[in-house]
């Protein structure tokens, strides 16, 4: 099954597990995540973008330094700004959060609803789909080093005979480094291939 498949399927289920909505992001690395998805009600979305909560979120903040999962209710930081508070007059009333992964690729998962608190039992289930989530999303960062090599060659304006020369191997060597990288990334181009590599850091 392909990452995007498995990561939309498990996004399914997580719908069915979040009625006002899901926010996600995935192996988050220098503040950006790899994958971003959210459900949660436009209005919130243009509320909470506009303000720039993502500054101020109470958590995101624990999402970022502690690793498990939690009711909203639950979390012990401060809400200066009453960002949480907030949320609730546009219907995110209860919620949950969920962190798993090192902090140098952190994956954070929020749910929401209006009418109770999430159970101990759909807490455990929220912890599970964010591990496969983590997990289906892990970036591809195993390229060989003659992999790289030759995918940076090309995002540096490199034609296949000169990047060849340039390594000091036969173009027809240089394309088979270029065709497994595409395979490696599950890319269908060198310039689909080229921009995965970037997202995950490896160019």
């Amino acid at each position: 099954m392909s990452e995007r498949k498995a990561v939309t399927e498990l996004l399914d289920q997580l719908d069915q597990l979040a009625p006002m909505g899901y926010n996600v992001g995935l192996h988050i690395r220098f503040a950006t995540p790899l994958i971003y998805r959210s459900s949660y009600p436009e209005d919130w979305l243009e509320h909470y973008n506009t303000h720039s909560y993502y500054l101020r979120d109470p958590l995101v903040f624990w999402g970022v330094g502690v690793e498990g999962t939690t009711r909203w209710s639950s979390i012990p930081l401060p809400d200066p700004f009453g960002v949480l508070k907030k949320a609730a007059t546009f219907g995110l009333t209860y919620g949950a959060v969920s962190s798993y992964g090192p902090i140098t690729s952190r994956s954070i998962v929020g749910v929401s609803r209006s009418d109770r608190e999430f159970t101990d039992g759909e807490l455990s289930t929220l912890r599970e789909l964010t591990i496969q989530l983590h997990v289906a999303a892990k970036p591809q960062s195993d390229l060989t080093k003659a992999q790289i090599e030759a995918l940076r060659c090309v995002a540096n304006g490199d034609r296949h005979t000169a990047a060849a020369d340039k390594l000091g191997i036969t173009e027809s060597a240089f394309k088979a480094r270029l065709q497994s990288a595409r395979i490696r990334l599950e890319a269908r181009t060198t310039s689909e291939a080229i921009r995965k590599a970037r997202e995950y850091r490896l160019l």
